[in-house]
């Protein structure tokens, strides 16, 4: 059983596959050329995703065709270089282009995660007796994609997140001129408020004391997307300790979730060679 459809792992790889760099099967400076050759970038690739869906050690997914060491310095290359950043970019672009990112409606929130390795934005979860938890404050446009995320220890309150949570709308370009921002009832509050109106931008923010359901309108949508990104569970119990490893992971998800999306929405309205028999 594949650990994602055909339909999606392929369009991913070839997007992948032409953002890596090109090397030689064997070392050139090998003084008799006869060692072993390079394990292939798409051998890596399945490996990545299988942890990212699983969520199991190295060691467990590492077998006669990886190692352990090679999907880390493999991994650790690829992040030097920016691939996932980039990876998670032409995903957004595409799916702007082709179906069209709903950037007047944007809904941030935080959510909470298990990180038993603690780390470097791990810190004490409030809502699980003291251990090592991670939180991750995410925007997502008015259908659930997601547009970016901070991340810090579960420690941290919303609040203070916002502001950064919200600078990654400047990695997006051209924006509509009136953005409505949906917050939860952890966000009410004097200076949320200014900072929003600072940024020229509207605020729908849930009052304390109210039951959500009358003044949920669009927040559902993050919701959702806590949830998509919870199916990997190495984001759902997260033993890496490098932010730039977490981040990485990160895009990796938000690149299938959105690359997903994008299959979906636009089988009822675009044809293309290897589109899907039936919608996914």
């Amino acid at each position: 059983m594949p650990v994602l459809p055909s339909w999606l792992t392929e369009p991913l790889w070839d997007q992948f596959s032409g953002l890596l760099p090109k090397r030689p099967v064997y070392h050139p400076d090998h003084p008799l050329g006869c060692h072993r050759r390079r394990i292939s970038d798409r051998i890596v690739f399945d490996k990545l995703l299988q942890l990212l869906r699983f969520g199991c050690s190295y060691e467990a997914i590492a077998d006669t065709a990886c190692s352990a060491t090679t999907i880390r310095n493999r991994r650790d290359e690829w992040i030097r270089l920016g691939v996932f950043a980039m990876f998670k970019r032409i995903a957004l672009d595409s799916y702007d282009r082709i179906v069209g990112l709903v950037l007047d409606q944007i809904a941030v929130d935080g959510a909470i995660t298990k990180a038993p390795g603690g780390g470097e934005v791990a810190g004490r979860s409030p809502v699980d007796r003291g251990k090592q938890g991670l939180k991750r404050s995410c925007m997502t446009d008015g259908y659930g994609i997601p547009l970016g995320r901070v991340l810090a220890g579960a420690n941290r309150h919303d609040s203070p997140l916002l502001a950064p949570t919200l600078d990654r709308l400047n990695d997006l370009g051209p924006l509509p001129d009136d953005i409505t921002v949906h917050l939860d009832a952890g966000y009410d509050s004097d200076t949320n408020r200014t900072l929003l109106d600072e940024r020229s931008l509207h605020g729908r923010i849930a009052h304390k004391g109210e039951k959500a359901p009358i003044q949920a309108s669009q927040r559902w949508h993050v919701e959702r997307t806590h949830a998509w990104q919870n199916a990997f569970h190495r984001l759902a119990r997260c033993y890496e300790r490098r932010a730039t490893v977490i981040d990485a992971f990160f895009d990796l998800a938000d690149t299938v979730i959105t690359v997903r999306s994008l299959i979906r929405r636009a089988w009822t309205t675009h044809r293309w060679d290897n589109r899907p028999p039936r919608r996914p």
